[in-house]
């Protein structure tokens, strides 16, 4: 029995298509460029990717509040410009995604593919313009918020406090609006309740929520609520599971509690509408990578990066998840979203 495990394991992990819809990979990647280092993704985390069998990863655009709002702009366009140069740097290594040709070009040369996507408009001010320009430099989601307010509307609690009231503002509807009209994704992760229904109002394409998880198992504000999933999986979106301690648990947050979620979305919404968005943030924030070194409310990865993507897969398979539910788990279900977006 447990060689077959180990056999369904290993052939999932080599064949099927994984794609992690989010990790705040470009905030490393610029940091560690202006300390002088170079080839920061081929040397700090290809050898990961490649362990743990993913094969296209979208990088979030994420600024800390200290540079907001006046310098916004400027560490979003460092980030990109730091990708551009680590791209230069391992040639014919990694694909830039900006369209769906792209993402097969990786998966057929067996490269990996890196699609860019804000984590909240705030570099954008209040100037609906800017989002063309990023646009042509090759950013193609559009997460609305962070958990924090922009010009574009309010982001959700990380509590169990509801969120404030005020939906998306004029600009984030045109936001929304010109996103779309451009061919990029709409992520709701991190939105507040309202704008997320604002957005739904306005969406004519499927929406995604890049890295969130079950407000009924965990019932924090920065998690999805039934009928938000529900309203999600109507789009023909997808929901990403996120794999950091604070989303997934109050308490015993592990592969265990992370699949519950899985189990959860499934009932809720179907397996086509979840996907994978684990958010890795202990080699990206300097985190305690062992658990049992935590102090309460710290964060940590629930799965130890993606070498150790394994553990959920053997999770899921004990919970008799079959071959095509996690192959659709794993990456078909988010491909099936840039299929239709992506130009």
């Amino acid at each position: 029995m447990q060689n077959e495990m180990q056999r369904r394991v290993k052939n999932i992990h080599a064949n099927f298509t994984l794609v992690d819809a989010h990790i705040d990979l470009l905030f490393d990647v610029e940091k560690k460029r202006r300390k002088g280092e170079r080839q920061i993704i081929e040397n700090y985390y290809m050898p990961e990717f490649k362990e743990g069998g993913a094969n296209i990863i979208v990088s979030s655009i994420y600024i800390t509040e200290d540079y907001l709002p006046e310098l916004g702009l400027r560490k979003a366009l460092d980030q990109i410009s730091a990708f551009y140069s680590d791209l230069d740097e391992s040639k014919d290594k990694i694909k830039f995604i900006k369209s769906y040709s792209d993402v097969k070009e990786a998966m057929e040369k067996g490269i990996i593919g890196i699609l860019l996507s804000f984590e909240g408009v705030d570099p954008l001010m209040n100037d609906i313009g800017l989002l063309r320009l990023f646009y042509e430099l090759g950013v193609r989601g559009v997460g609305i918020t962070w958990s924090r307010r922009n010009f574009a509307g309010d982001g959700c609690s990380f509590s169990k406090v509801k969120d404030k009231k005020n939906g998306l503002s004029q600009f984030g509807e045109k936001v929304v609006e010109e996103a779309e009209r451009l061919g990029m994704m709409l992520d709701v992760s991190h939105l507040n309740e309202a704008g997320f229904w604002d957005v739904i109002k306005i969406a004519s394409k499927p929406v995604i929520a890049s890295h969130s998880n079950c407000r009924a198992l965990y019932g924090i504000m920065r998690n999805l609520s039934d009928e938000q999933i529900k309203a999600i999986a109507a789009t023909g979106g997808v929901i990403g599971i996120n794999g950091v301690s604070s989303i997934v648990a109050e308490k015993y947050a592990d592969v265990k509690a992370l699949a519950d979620h899985v189990d959860h979305l499934k009932a809720v919404a179907g397996i086509e509408h979840i996907g994978l968005g684990f958010d890795f943030c202990d080699k990206i924030f300097g985190n305690k990578t062992d658990s049992k070194d935590k102090k309460e409310g710290e964060d940590y990865d629930v799965i130890d990066s993606y070498p150790n993507i394994h553990k959920l897969t053997e999770e899921l398979i004990s919970r008799g998840y079959s071959d095509n539910e996690i192959r659709l788990i794993y990456g078909e279900n988010f491909l099936r979203v840039y299929k239709t977006i992506l130009r």
